[in-house]
């Protein structure tokens, strides 16, 4: 007998109300934008049409054609074994972000190509910039460690002219530095974002997949499959997530006036009181601690701003209402 067909939500629950990807994904639609999708494309045993998330390739072309049909992307790759991140996550974080912004400037998203933003650790992919630049026409700096990812996100700017001026990639040549070598003096940002390394070793980042996957397939899975690919840098950093964080929040005690809201991602709940501790060491002025959740996955954006209610004002006043 095959197994009884999923009754499904209109609407994915837990993503951000402008999120694009709140509906399901409509494959008929994707493959008329990425032909390239269609021999990925297979009715699954529920009787919907899906691809196989367990397949490298098929999760990378599924990207490529969410990316030309929502965003307008129509050149799209990354090199063999590079993150390829889950695009409607990566947009709940952007639509956040936006509505920090917001907050600061009488309840209204600031767009425009004045509104600059940093990308720390933009990868392979380069999605924040292409997210933020298509949905509100912001300006991004692209940093990262590795020069296969600059590369690569170069490569993705040249090759659609939409993102042409509006991304510019930017190598950190220094692993211990995370915004020195990059803001440069008199340089301004109104945001950071950043998805930190999650592991703290590879040995850790290898079990975490086995136990992802055999938890999605039902099954004990005795090698590691990474469906969505990752380097070093990406995956793993010493002390992983929660050294990483603290590092970035102590360093950037050092730019205080040089950016309005720095944010990053914090996957795991426990590390939210080592950062909380970190801000407070750092003496952030103001801290925000903003929940996301797309479908059984929680995570969180954590916010800090080293800018008084008055400089806040005056940032607002000579940058956004130029």
């Amino acid at each position: 007998m095959p197994p009884k067909k999923k009754i499904h939500p209109e609407e994915k629950p837990g993503l951000h109300p402008r999120n694009r990807h709140r509906a399901r994904y409509d494959f008929e639609q994707l493959v008329a934008s990425c032909p390239a999708l269609k021999p990925f494309v297979q009715v699954n045993a529920y009787g919907d049409d899906s691809v196989d998330f367990f397949d490298p390739k098929a999760v990378i072309m599924l990207n490529k054609a969410l990316l030309a049909h929502f965003y307008g992307i129509q050149n799209w790759d990354i090199p063999a074994g590079y993150l390829c991140p889950p695009i409607p996550g990566r947009a709940d974080y952007i639509h956040h972000a936006a509505d920090l912004l917001a907050v600061a400037n009488q309840g209204q998203v600031p767009t425009g190509s004045n509104v600059s933003c940093l990308d720390v650790g933009v990868g392979a992919s380069c999605v924040y910039p292409i997210i933020g630049n298509k949905e509100y026409g912001w300006s991004f700096i692209g940093a990262d460690i590795d020069p296969v990812s600059i590369a690569s996100s170069g490569k993705i700017v040249d090759a659609n002219p939409a993102l042409k001026g509006k991304v510019e990639l930017r190598l950190q040549k220094n692993p211990q530095d995370i915004f020195r070598g990059i803001i440069q003096k008199e340089e301004r940002f109104d945001l950071t974002v950043c998805n930190p390394p999650f592991h703290a070793s590879l040995a850790e980042a290898q079990a975490g997949t086995v136990r992802k996957v055999s938890n999605l397939k039902q099954q004990k899975v005795a090698k590691p499959i990474l469906n969505f690919g990752g380097q070093q840098a990406e995956l793993w950093s010493p002390g992983g997530e929660r050294r990483f964080v603290a590092d970035m929040v102590y360093q950037s005690r050092q730019f205080a006036t040089s950016c309005f809201w720095f944010t990053t991602l914090v996957s795991k709940q426990t590390n939210l009181k080592s950062t909380y501790q970190a801000l407070k060491q750092a003496e952030a002025l103001e801290v925000k601690t903003i929940p996301m959740s797309q479908g059984n996955k929680t995570s969180r954006l954590v916010a800090w701003t080293f800018l008084n209610q008055a400089q806040q004002q005056e940032w607002v006043k000579t940058r956004w209402d130029s």
